[in-house]
């Protein structure tokens, strides 16, 4: 093998890449043979420039366009190169939080399909201990129990829109619920228009609010439409039990199943009020 005289072929055998990419590379302006044979027009590689593909594919690695690496190639221009890398190595960051998020939100929706796989679906009452959670709270425009499924279907609609504008996580849009204020559980008036999405207490860009953990008496259901009724059924066993309620009213969905054409959103949610003993 003559180390002043390499074929494509040859070249990209050593540098461990195709003979497309070398061509693709010399289109681009990047990488050129450096002689060629006057009798036969062949064109060969010299050894030494394996140095100027090595630097074409770090700048590749770095997430560089061919653009950009003949720029920088041309130039020489290291402050250039330099803040290039500060700015990917921000965009990595960002990425791994953004990856980081959406495992989280897998692991959750896991959990809410283990949630599922357990749960009574019969609307069978039980009691659950619910650790601390943190949601971020949506203030609609319509009120949830004065809409049928398509206004609840709208309402989502404004928390997607509302999230996108404020540049918020969309990952967390998997796991939405209702909310129905304590005093208004307490007097029978079933009005509310406020929807929740569950959060990640450790990330910053996102406003959140601390539900504390306690005891809650719960029903799951997979009727959209007798959500209100299993509530009351719900106050009417608290109240005989001989507790009380002691915080806010949520209806969780935990799972949400295939949508086919022309179908509305199949789900499983469960209400979920939180008691203490009656003092």
């Amino acid at each position: 093998m003559n180390l002043d005289r390499l074929t494509i072929g040859q070249m990209a055998k050593l540098n461990r890449i195709s003979q497309q990419t070398l061509r693709l590379y010399d289109r681009e302006g990047l990488l050129t043979p450096m002689t060629t044979d006057s009798d036969t027009g062949y064109r060969y590689y010299h050894i030494i420039q394996s140095a100027r593909l090595d630097m074409i594919q770090y700048m590749k690695a770095y997430g560089m366009t061919l653009k950009q690496i003949r720029q920088q190639l041309e130039t020489g221009d290291v402050n250039t190169i330099k803040q290039f890398l500060l700015q990917q190595e921000a965009a990595i960051d960002h990425q791994i939080e953004d990856l980081q998020r959406s495992k989280r939100s897998i692991a959750r929706t896991l959990q809410n399909y283990r949630q599922y796989d357990a749960l009574p679906k019969d609307g069978q009452m039980f009691m659950q201990y619910i650790p601390e959670r943190h949601i971020y709270r949506f203030t609609s425009e319509k009120d949830f129990f004065d809409q049928d499924y398509a206004g609840y279907e709208y309402m989502l609609r404004e928390l997607k829109m509302h999230l996108a504008n404020n540049d918020l996580p969309m990952s967390y849009f998997c796991n939405v619920g209702t909310m129905l204020r304590q005093e208004n559980l307490l007097n029978d008036n079933f009005s509310s228009n406020e929807v929740f999405l569950f959060v990640d207490p450790e990330d910053e860009n996102v406003k959140s609010e601390y539900i504390p953990a306690a005891m809650y008496y719960c029903v799951c259901s997979d009727d959209f439409y007798a959500e209100k009724d299993n509530a009351r059924k719900l106050m009417e066993l608290i109240r005989k039990s001989g507790m009380q309620v002691c915080g806010d009213y949520l209806c969780e969905v935990l799972v949400e199943f295939p949508v086919f054409e022309r179908s509305q959103k199949n789900m499983f949610y469960k209400i979920e009020i939180p008691v203490i003993p009656q003092k």
